[in-house]
């Protein structure tokens, strides 16, 4: 078994397509799952693993580190949840992603992307050189030695609807590394562990759109999954998260829809992950 870890701290590898169910699926899902690797930078226990010619990660619900603020050995089926979401929302934003046993117990798996390393959705910048188009200014703040930097991410369509499934999926950890730049220019989210809490956490890089309107592509997406929730993915989703949860995601859905702007961040929680990378 090798170890490894891509820029950031993400593993590069081979390409699938996102699209399927979260249960059994595809006859491929469930065959046999053949640890390759492990991501040595993730927080909990990540491992690269070999699904007949598909390469994938898996998260085992073992290899999880207990949290105060959720569930024990709860991460995988969020990670599931966040992959149905996503489904509803249409965008492909997150990669096919579900829940299976493996050598190490029941856990999550989910298609493995291989990343262009050139590019960077979300970079620290001299605080000098923002750049002046296609990109938002974050914040600013100081490096280890002291030297003035800029938090800034790509001004893109890729990223605003993916910072709208952060806000309906209440995603309390997207960090900078958490964002894969595909070489095709399309954008993937990972690590959906800390989704779905009833109280408010969102903490996110992608605050460069606060105040501005959603478009009418974005709202139509939160629509799909505020109605698709009293339908089958509502049924689906109470068996990965609890019932004051799911209620809770139906009222993010309502209260976005209802003032159709980027909201600011608020209360007293952080409104950064930490580390942002």
């Amino acid at each position: 078994m090798t170890e490894a870890g891509g820029p950031h701290g993400e593993p590069e590898g081979a390409a699938g397509q996102p699209d399927g169910p979260v249960g059994a699926g595809e006859a491929w899902q469930q065959g046999e799952l053949e640890l390759t690797g492990r991501i040595v930078s993730a927080s909990n226990a990540t491992f690269l693993a070999q699904l007949g010619d598909r390469a994938v990660v898996y998260k085992p619900a073992s290899g999880e580190r207990p949290l105060w603020d959720f569930p024990d050995g709860d991460l995988a089926n969020r990670e599931a949840a966040a992959y149905l979401v996503s489904q509803s929302f249409g965008w492909n934003i997150v990669p096919r992603t579900w829940l299976r046993g493996g050598p190490l117990g029941e856990g999550m798996v989910q298609l493995w992307q291989e990343i262009d390393p050139e590019q960077d959705a979300v970079d620290l910048v001299p605080a000098g050189d923002v750049p002046e188009a296609g990109w938002r200014h974050v914040f600013d703040g100081y490096d280890e030695d002291d030297h003035p930097i800029a938090l800034v991410h790509e001004d893109s369509a890729e990223l605003r609807r993916m910072a709208v499934f952060d806000i309906v999926v209440n995603n309390a950890d997207r960090k900078g590394n958490h964002i894969l730049a595909m070489p095709d220019g399309h954008r993937y989210g990972v690590d959906h562990g800390l989704t779905f809490h009833e109280e408010h956490k969102l903490r996110t890089v992608l605050w460069g759109w606060v105040g501005e309107p959603l478009l009418p592509a974005e709202l139509e997406g939160v629509e799909r999954v505020r109605r698709d929730l009293g339908g089958p993915l509502g049924s689906r989703l109470a068996g990965m998260i609890t019932d004051r949860e799911l209620r809770a995601l139906g009222r993010r859905c309502e209260r976005l829809l209802a003032r159709a702007v980027f909201p600011a961040p608020h209360g007293q929680m952080p409104s950064m992950p930490w580390p942002l990378f």
